[in-house]
């Protein structure tokens, strides 16, 4: 069997598991012709979508109760779109940082297309899934210390490998929108997203529109470090309104459904 790319190979999966109810590792390994640490990863980030459960050595599909309730599903779509519309940004060639999180992982399976990308990212997911890609991008490693709860390298050794590039463009999320402020976060190890925004030519905040307006203590990055806020059409338009006063360019992405 050719070689798919990962979102052609989650695609089928997730029909597979809605056809058989179960499905294993090991017969997806082998029904894709790939190892199976891909096809955990692959579960894994659809379960993160709410499009199945990992069960042991294997999957099932998302019971029809939790379906019913219509949430995840919904979040997954206005992920997809803010991707979609992030995507529509970078052009080829273009050398960009994608930093960790759910909202800015749904943009790697859309990136198959562009030629002589050069990506830096300070997550280990991120990293395994552009490996994943048809269309292979140069891909960047920034190192440093692991931080647990990001997920994601941090520290002084990664600002400094980061402070050695230029980048066109940097995809962030937030855990928070504050709207007179920026973004915020729990974490409180903010430095390298600061590094990241001042070495990059245009900063785009991937985040959905229940995000915003919530106030979390740590400001991550101010309005001034921001270029362009992708959200989806769940932001209402004074809150719009009131982001673009502070010289940022808001889109909200339309979801397909």
């Amino acid at each position: 069997m050719s070689k798919r790319n990962t979102q052609q190979r989650r695609h089928a999966i997730v029909a597979l598991v809605n056809e058989q109810g179960e499905v294993s590792v090991d017969a997806l390994a082998h029904q894709f012709a790939t190892s199976e640490v891909t096809i955990r990863k692959d579960l894994a980030a659809l379960e993160k979508t709410g499009l199945l459960l990992r069960r042991y050595g294997g999957a099932i599909a998302m019971p029809s109760e939790i379906v019913a309730a219509g949430h995840e599903p919904e979040v997954s779509i206005r992920k997809q779109a803010i991707a979609q519309a992030a995507a529509a940004r970078i052009r080829d060639h273009n050398r960009i940082i994608i930093d960790s999180g759910s909202t800015t992982a749904a943009l790697i399976g859309l990136l198959g297309d562009k030629q002589g990308l050069i990506v830096m990212t300070n997550s280990l997911n991120v990293a395994n899934a552009l490996n994943e890609l048809e269309n292979e991008p140069t891909l960047l490693m920034t190192g440093g210390t692991w931080d647990p709860h990001s997920e994601a390298f941090q520290g002084q050794v990664a600002e400094s490998v980061l402070r050695s590039y230029d980048f066109d463009q940097l995809f962030i999320g937030a855990d928070g929108i504050d709207i007179t402020r920026g973004t915020t976060t729990f974490n409180e190890l903010i430095g390298l997203s600061r590094v990241m925004a001042e070495v990059s030519r245009e900063v785009v905040v991937m985040v959905e529109s229940s995000k915003i307006g919530r106030k979390i203590p740590n400001l991550e990055l101010p309005w001034q470090s921001i270029s362009t806020l992708i959200t989806d059409e769940g932001l209402d338009s004074a809150a719009k309104a009131e982001i673009e006063q502070q010289g940022v360019q808001v889109i909200c992405a339309a979801a397909k459904v």
